[in-house]
C-alpha cells in the first residue's frame, strides 16, 4: 500500500510542477503556432492556482499515509485530472492528454482500492 500512495504523491507532486512550468511558459500547452495571448497567461495563472494547492495537499495526506484521508483526496485529484484530460484532447495536446488520463486512472483505481 505504501508504494501505491507514494506512486500518487509523486503524480501530484508531477502534476503541480507543470502547473508552475505553464505560469512560467503559458504557451507550453497550446498546438504550435498558436499565439500566447493575455487569456491564456491568465488560464495558465488560474489554473496553476487550483492544481498547486490540490498537488501538494494531495501529495502531503498521502505521505501521512492516513487511509481515512487518502481516498476522498484521491477521488478529488481523479477528477481534476480527468478535466485536465479532457482539456488536452480538445487541444490536441498529447502530452497533457496522456499524462493527465494517466494519473487520472492512477488516482481513481487507487481511491476505489482505498475505499472503506
Amino acid at each position: 500500500m505504501q508504494v501505491l500512495l507514494a506512486a500518487n504523491a509523486v503524480a501530484a507532486i508531477v502534476s503541480a510542477g507543470s502547473s508552475v512550468a505553464g505560469v512560467l511558459r503559458p504557451g507550453l500547452g497550446l498546438p504550435a503556432g498558436e499565439p500566447v495571448t493575455a487569456g491564456v497567461d491568465v488560464y495558465a495563472r488560474a489554473y496553476a492556482a487550483r492544481a498547486l494547492p490540490l498537488g501538494v495537499a494531495a501529495a502531503a495526506v498521502l505521505w501521512a499515509g492516513e487511509r481515512v484521508a487518502a481516498w476522498p483526496m484521491l477521488v478529488v485529484a481523479g477528477l481534476a485530472q480527468a478535466g485536465d484530460s479532457a482539456i488536452g484532447v480538445r487541444w490536441r495536446n498529447a502530452g497533457m492528454a496522456l499524462g493527465a488520463g494517466a494519473f487520472a486512472v492512477l488516482h481513481l483505481v487507487s481511491a476505489w482500492w482505498l475505499a472503506p
